[in-house]
């Protein structure tokens, strides 16, 4: 038997494995798709939008992150899931507040904290804005970012691309209310110029200070929230003169706090992460 814990950052939600105290099976370490995708179902499994090992390091770091969205699909990063994660090292006496956790992860070295109120404040590193390291084959704009038009359904739309250690399509909309999210979201995951596919996040700007988003996530379909997302909307509006670097992402699931201090600069994530409940499960009954 497996022991976990369930967390979720604004309902994106996380089953959490220990791979410190707990001999993790080769099924699970390497990501045998067919059996986090059956973990991850709601209806027949423990249900998630994705699973987390917390795993010893293999550089420099404190602990080493490894997630898996719920079609079994690994992801390079995850900002809700690095707060679930610092979250559930906290919960467990294994980081004291304050402590700056050096996390490894596939997209580098991620730096959080968990604060006096509980919030969590991830160092979210910089923007990618290059499109070969996005990726994307979308041209670069006189602003120095990755924009251009592609067909969604009888229309030509305007996106932008930005890379957070994975990819993000952002779609500027003007209201959020008339956006089919299961199906743009899943046309736009799939356009041909995303190789690796997207995360796709529709954007209303409310005011320089404000955004409301809706969220498509790679591997996982519309989820509450999604932190790198959120930092990519963020970064895309300010770039285009439309906010400021400091600002609050309303999603689905709540809001997070996402502050920069000039364009390209490192990012600030900063939002809650919520212990749901533990458990133990049979990883073979899923094979």
């Amino acid at each position: 038997m497996l022991g976990f814990t369930k967390y979720h950052g604004l309902g994106n939600d996380f089953i959490v494995i220990d791979g410190f105290e707990q001999n993790l099976p080769d099924s699970i370490l390497l990501g045998h798709s067919l059996l986090i995708s059956r973990i991850s179902q709601r209806n027949f499994g423990i249900g998630a939008d994705g699973i987390i090992l917390s795993l010893p390091p293999e550089g420099d770091g404190d602990v080493r992150m490894k997630i898996y969205n719920s079609d079994g699909t690994e992801a390079e990063m995850c900002g809700n899931g690095v707060r679930c994660l610092v979250k559930f090292l906290f919960d467990n006496n294994i980081i004291p507040q304050d402590k700056k956790l050096k996390i490894e992860t596939l997209a580098g070295i991620i730096i959080a904290k968990i604060n006096k109120d509980n919030y969590v404040s991830v160092d979210m590193g910089s923007p990618i804005f290059k499109p070969d390291n996005i990726p994307t084959t979308l041209p670069t704009n006189q602003l120095g970012l990755a924009q251009g038009n592609v067909k969604l359904e009888s229309k030509d739309i305007s996106i932008i691309a930005i890379g957070m250690g994975n990819p993000h399509m952002i779609v500027l909309v003007n209201d959020l209310m008339k956006v089919p999210l299961e199906r743009w979201g899943r046309i736009l995951e799939n356009n041909s110029n995303f190789p690796s596919k997207t995360n796709v996040h529709f954007v209303e700007v409310k005011s320089r200070k404000e955004l409301k988003v809706l969220v498509w996530e790679r591997g996982c379909g519309p989820t509450l929230a999604c932190g790198t997302g959120a930092c990519a909307c963020a970064v895309a509006t300010n770039a285009i003169g439309l906010t400021d670097n400091d600002v609050t992402v309303i999603l689905p699931g709540g809001k997070l706090g996402i502050q920069f201090n000039s364009f390209g600069s490192n990012i600030i994530m900063t939002g809650p992460a919520v212990r749901s409940y533990q458990g133990q499960f049979d990883h073979l009954i899923y094979m």
